[in-house]
């Protein structure tokens, strides 16, 4: 599937809508509106749902440029280091583009990482392996040079009278930098499960932290932990998929549910991966050096990334899709973000 990712963007001059995450003061709940909320709410979503014309952010600009960072893969799922404008197509809502404006290696040198752990309850069968999975990031971090990783938690509050938007179900920050000499490390190993599950609240936390200690020249990378089940968010899966969009991040998700079948937690969890043109690791991956090779995999895809700007093929306002095909070998797969909101200034 091919996905847009980071700045999947009319280029030029662009500043978000009014209603995108990035101007909201707070979170709303939206009961009446919406399947993905708290309280009496069901906060489960259909089986049949499909994220992908809802979560494109949105941009207002009167620019005509289209910047699309991209990398391929072979039949094997293994990165191509290089690629040539002449190996792929864009097809842009329909329209074929082959002529390209520029054409060049990301500039990203270096992974921002923050690994988001589930505590709640749904995924406590494998919240051990999980955590021994974060404490092998932690170690390898320190000798990844300029990498740099920050752990987050969030669920492992127990059901009762909370109320939403309370204190204790808000995720919380176990080490923003230095984790392997943190105190905070103790307390991820001794978490306890809990029933609550906020996990859209969390990726859009997480989002909002990743945005406010980006570095330059480097890829926003989100390890997620979790068996992709919310019960107890007051925003929705397109809420969080589209914050996650707009701070230009990949989602790695880590599926914790049970192994042999796939459910609706790990349809949510190959939806936020494959929209933020990240990847998607299924039940039990960590059993085998999984969480070497998760990491070794963001730097393969880092190192194999490029960038393409083209010009605006249709200055018709609303959601454009993207797929990258190729053009000679068959065997190669694009992964991008699927697509793109377009306004036009001044509408």
């Amino acid at each position: 599937m091919a996905l847009l990712l980071l700045s999947a963007a009319v280029h030029t001059q662009i500043t978000p809508s009014a209603d995108s995450h990035a101007n909201s003061a707070a979170p709303t709940s939206n009961c009446a509106a919406s399947s993905f909320n708290v309280g009496s709410c069901s906060s489960s979503y259909p089986l049949a749902f499909n994220f992908d014309s809802a979560v494109a952010p949105t941009y207002r600009s009167s620019a005509s440029e289209v910047r699309v960072i991209f990398f391929a893969t072979d039949e094997n799922n293994r990165p191509i280091e290089t690629v040539t404008r002449s190996d792929f197509a864009i097809v842009d809502s329909e329209r074929v583009v082959r002529n390209f404006r520029s054409f060049s290696h990301s500039e990203e040198t270096a992974l921002d990482m923050v690994a988001l752990v589930d505590l709640s309850e749904s995924a406590a069968p494998s919240l051990g392996v999980a955590v021994a999975d974060v404490l092998q990031l932690v170690r390898d971090e320190q000798a990844a040079g300029d990498d740099h990783l920050a752990i987050l938690s969030f669920g492992g509050t127990p059901a009762g009278s909370l109320q939403p938007g309370s204190a204790a179900l808000r995720p919380r920050v176990v080490c923003s930098s230095g984790c392997r000499a943190s105190d905070s490390l103790a307390r991820l190993r001794a978490a306890k499960s809990g029933a609550i599950t906020p996990l859209f609240d969390a990726l859009i936390f997480a989002a909002d932290f990743m945005a406010d200690h980006h570095r330059m020249g480097a890829r926003s990378v989100l390890i997620l932990f979790s068996d992709g089940i919310d019960t107890y968010s007051l925003h929705s899966a397109n809420e969080a998929l589209q914050a996650a969009q707009d701070a230009g991040i990949l989602i790695y998700s880590v599926d914790m549910g049970a192994s042999g079948r796939t459910s609706t937690g790990s349809r949510f969890l190959q939806q936020a991966s494959d929209s933020t043109s990240g990847r998607y690791f299924p039940p039990r991956f960590s059993l085998n050096n999984g969480v070497a090779s998760l990491l070794n995999t963001a730097l393969a895809d880092l190192r194999a990334s490029y960038v393409v700007t083209y010009d605006l093929p249709s200055h018709e306002a609303g959601f454009h899709t993207l797929r990258l095909l190729p053009t000679h070998n068959l065997n190669l797969t694009f992964h991008s973000r699927n697509g793109y909101n377009y306004q036009p200034g001044g509408q």
